[in-house]
């Protein structure tokens, strides 16, 4: 049962949407909103397809990207903003203030399930075997404090192929990127143990030296579209590709996953955290939309419906959770909790 506290907090939500206007003409909305990663975008709509059969409007599902995202979701409650984030990466610090800044004051966060950042080549492509290492210094701007004048792979390292260094990856906005630069590029640029000790001693310093992807040609923005992605080193053998794990699941008879520090990308490296592009994917809720926003509730409690093992998400090539985390966040789901920023960073 909600409390009473909870029950005023919706009941000034509804007050709070009609005060900031609405993207429809009457002064409200009679269907969901959401924006976000380009990642949980083909699952977000599925949940979106499944929900629609229960007599609801299907929810409006944009893929602005992560980061872009999160700046529409936090510029303030009412029915001209949207309702849910979907995110390949948790909420920031920096952006769960922006939200309490601009009067979204409570967010329920639910993980619904697992990714990871795959890097693939063309199955025509040299057989890449490839290390955070390599990475990093292939496309940092500045790899370990110096311009970045690797042209080549062979350059980065003599075992990989005498090869131009090309490869399509996600924008800034994206939150693959962002794991991108946490997962991967942070982890070859702190084997440096100089740089690494940096981060205590100047922190901008260090997330310009270990975070920053160079734009002289070798690392190519693709947008957020992951199809184009996959389209371009589909039909080139001497290019790269980064995105969510789920798109190379999905075409393996042109795309083959590259290992990274000997591991391949696979449903069972991913699941188990091995392979060292793994990350959890998230979506976030207003609940002070949950009771005006017509639906939102019934399509939060559709996720858990078809994120276990035999759900629709696996088939689209969602990694599943482990059992005790579907079972958190179904009671997440259940009880409406609000996320406690304390571990935020």
């Amino acid at each position: 049962m909600l409390s009473v506290l909870r029950v005023a907090a919706i009941a000034g939500g509804v007050v709070a949407l009609a005060a900031c206007g609405s993207g429809s003409t009457n002064g409200s909305r009679d269907y969901i909103r959401a924006v976000g990663s380009s990642t949980v975008y083909p699952f977000a709509t599925a949940v979106a397809e499944q929900f629609a059969r229960t007599g609801f409007k299907s929810p409006v599902i944009e893929a602005t990207g992560t980061g872009a995202g999160m700046k529409q979701f936090c510029e303030g409650v009412g029915y001209a903003h949207p309702d849910v984030e979907n995110a390949s990466r948790r909420i920031k610090k920096t952006e769960f203030e922006l939200c309490r800044k601009n009067g979204v004051k409570q967010l329920i966060e639910i993980q619904v399930g697992i990714d990871g950042i795959a890097f693939a080549e063309s199955t025509r492509g040299p057989g890449m075997k490839l290390t955070p290492v390599d990475v990093y210094k292939a496309i940092a701007a500045r790899p370990f404090g110096q311009k970045n004048r690797y042209a080549s792979w062979r350059q980065v390292n003599p075992a990989l192929p005498d090869m131009p260094i090309m490869v399509y990856g996600p924008p800034s906005t994206s939150g693959t990127r962002d794991a991108l630069a946490e997962l991967i590029l942070e982890a070859g640029c702190k084997t440096d143990p100089a740089i690494k000790a940096l981060k205590d001693k100047d922190e901008k310093k260090y997330k310009a030296i270990c975070t920053q992807v160079r734009e002289d040609g070798g690392y190519v923005d693709a947008g957020e579209n992951d199809n184009l992605i996959v389209q371009k080193i589909s039909q080139n053998p001497r290019a790269i590709g980064v995105f969510g794990y789920s798109f190379l699941e999905e075409n393996p008879d042109s795309l083959r996953g590259i290992p990274m520090s000997g591991v391949i990308p696979t449903y069972q490296t991913i699941s188990d955290f091995s392979y060292p592009g793994a990350r959890p994917l998230y979506i976030y809720v207003k609940q002070s939309h949950l009771r005006p926003i017509k639906g939102l509730r019934a399509y939060l409690a559709e996720w858990p419906k078809v994120w276990g093992p035999d759900g629709v998400l696996q088939k689209k090539g969602m990694v599943i959770a482990p059992a005790d985390v579907r079972a958190r966040n179904a009671a997440i789901v259940a009880d409406l909790t609000p996320l406690d920023p304390a571990g935020l960073k």
